[in-house]
């Protein structure tokens, strides 16, 4: 039985994706680094972190600790000026109409984000007050794949890790479901996320019933 629906933020209520990879490319180009959409595309629901982890497998120098905590804020600041511009129009097409079907029907419905700003992007596009629980990158120590950060989603909801469904977009966000004990319902394409199922190309797609009846998606 569905109790409760855990949804990621970005890529899935809402599109952030190119505000960070401009961020992300701004980024770069000060520090001298190649920046690509593909090593964007690896960037696809993991920690701030990790992200430039990654980013920096390209840079022509090393950095201290310190100096990456610097490099991340800056993005962050870069980041955070681009959201000035979004708003409720930037929500994904359908997502309005079925948190308020899961809501009619009695479920609780949460977000859990690996995003610091997820609160402030939820305020933006007016959903905050949409959701039971919100859980971000500042309530969290382990960013996904780790499941933390929807366990603790589920434990805020009063639910048990089988009575969830997460909505999620990235394979990170999958594997941490899956790990979680929950499960999932895949957002995109079946090149994007191979062997996922249940899968659709956007919320618009998705109904109750698929919802309450949803199997636990796999990743080949």
């Amino acid at each position: 039985m569905t109790r409760g629906v855990i949804f990621d933020l970005d890529g899935v209520l809402v599109s952030t994706d190119e505000l960070h990879y401009r961020a992300w490319q701004s980024l770069a180009q000060q520090e001298g680094i190649d920046f690509d959409r593909r090593t964007n595309d690896r960037l696809r629901g993991v920690s701030r972190m990790e992200s430039l982890h990654i980013i920096l497998e390209q840079a022509p120098r090393t950095y201290s600790r310190q100096q990456r905590l610097s490099l991340a804020d800056r993005k962050n600041e870069t980041y955070r000026a681009l959201l000035e511009g979004i708003g409720p129009a930037d929500v994904m097409a359908g997502a309005r109409e079925l948190l308020a079907a899961l809501t009619e029907r009695g479920i609780s419905v949460a977000v859990a984000s690996s995003s610091r700003n997820a609160r402030l992007i939820l305020e933006r596009i007016e959903l905050l007050d949409r959701f039971d629980a919100v859980v971000d990158g500042n309530d969290v120590t382990r960013a996904k794949p780790h499941p933390e950060g929807f366990l603790t989603a589920a434990h805020r909801l009063g639910c048990r890790p089988e009575e969830c469904l997460v909505f999620e977009d990235a394979a990170a966000g999958i594997e941490a479901a899956r790990r979680a004990g929950m499960r999932v319902f895949g957002i995109g394409t079946p090149q994007r996320l191979p062997g996922v199922r249940p899968l659709a190309a956007g919320l618009a797609e998705v109904t109750v019933e698929q919802v309450l009846n949803a199997g636990e998606g796999t990743l080949s």
